[in-house]
């Protein structure tokens, strides 16, 4: 298991956010995952305000990996950050 700082933001409607979830899997990553749309309440409003100070846009995925923010499915970049 490669040891980072990892947290996935997802929808769990979203094919871009699977794909970034299995390619995070499939690097033996740990990570936390953290479906928004099933979110509620307080829960649900404090994490967007997480994603918006990242990702003003707050777009689906959004990945923290470690200091680096990347968004969208870009299995290079997310390889890179990861240093594989």
């Amino acid at each position: 298991m490669t040891r980072n700082n990892t947290t996935l933001y997802a929808l769990s409607t979203c094919s871009h956010c699977k794909s970034t979830k299995k390619l995070l899997s499939e690097c033996n990553v740990e990570f936390n995952y953290i479906e928004v749309d099933d979110l509620e309440g307080e829960e649900r409003k404090a994490i967007l305000e997480e994603i918006k100070a990242m990702n003003p846009r707050c777009s689906f995925p959004t990945i923290k990996i470690n200091d680096t923010v990347i968004i969208g499915f870009k299995e290079k970049e997310i390889k890179e950050a990861l240093g594989i």
